[in-house]
């Protein structure tokens, strides 16, 4: 055999190995950590966690209605708000701002708020709205949300509409259609799997966020639909539960991050389901 040849046969396999090994560490993390939070969360899932609020200091009884509504609402009204800013904010990128010198600024800016960590927008909302407003509330939470939902949503917009063939939005304008109607008819229409893609993703990042409701939202041990009061939500709940010394509330915990766990899983399913039949399309 050519030695150069073995040499790299050699070199190969070396690099093959490491990769496969640097997967199969990764793997395996994984794989302890969601027997871990399956072993320990199923145990406590039972009806009460669905229609009993979350238990005083010592109890045995009670479950996690209070902070399941709270965390879908707060997620729901955070993705109302961030959503549509971030399709609007996409668009202008995608569309209209691709010779404009104001665009890269916008973009930069986009990135570094998709990085940011989000203990700092929590910091930056308590300061901008919870201070103002006198005390925590629900509302600061839900906004808290948004600036979070907005970096993701304005991404994958731009990305989505930038894989619209040229010639399609060219035909319709041809046709006489204004820009505005080219977009929301041929553009949108054309990449709307991508954008629901990326309305899902976003759902996913914000729906386990703990550390900006610890400074917006904070958390309550009774049932609220009041957004202008604190609200009880599963991540604060679980960050709660899991410091203290009562057993219970330590299940609970671990059913609560079961039941995240579940619904980003879902969530990211859904958005790949939806990714690969774009794909085919």
């Amino acid at each position: 055999m050519n030695p150069i040849y073995a040499s790299r046969r050699r070199f190969d396999i070396v690099i093959r190995a490491l990769c496969v090994g640097a997967a199969l560490f990764g793997v395996t993390w994984l794989a302890l950590i969601l027997f871990t939070l399956f072993y320990n969360g199923l145990a406590g899932i039972h009806l009460a966690v669905f229609y009993q609020d979350t238990p005083p200091p010592g109890s045995t009884e009670g479950g996690l209605r209070n902070a399941i509504v709270g965390s879908i609402i707060m997620t729901v009204i955070g993705v109302g708000i961030g959503a549509p800013l971030g399709l609007f904010a996409g668009t202008y990128l995608a569309e209209y701002g691709k010779h404009d010198k104001l665009t890269s600024i916008i973009r930069f800016i986009n990135d570094i708020l998709l990085s940011a960590p989000s203990i700092i927008i929590g910091l930056f909302v308590y300061g901008a709205i919870v201070v103002p407003m006198g005390g925590f509330s629900a509302f600061a939470g839900c906004l808290a949300l948004a600036v979070i939902v907005i970096p993701v949503v304005v991404r994958t917009t731009e990305d989505m509409l930038g894989l619209v063939p040229n010639p399609l939005r060219e035909a319709a304008s041809a046709l006489g259609l204004p820009r505005s109607l080219v977009i929301r008819r041929i553009a949108y229409r054309a990449a709307r799997s991508g954008l629901i893609t990326g309305v899902l993703l976003a759902t996913a990042r914000v729906a386990g966020e703990t550390a900006p409701l610890l400074f917006t939202a904070l958390s309550n041990q009774f049932f609220s639909l009041n957004l202008t009061k604190t609200m009880a939500n599963l991540p604060v709940t679980i960050n709660n539960f899991v410091q203290s010394p009562y057993v219970y509330w330590k299940q609970l915990a671990w059913s609560g991050a079961l039941l995240i766990t579940l619904t980003v899983l879902a969530l990211n399913i859904g958005a790949r389901i939806l990714g690969a039949e774009r794909t085919a399309k």
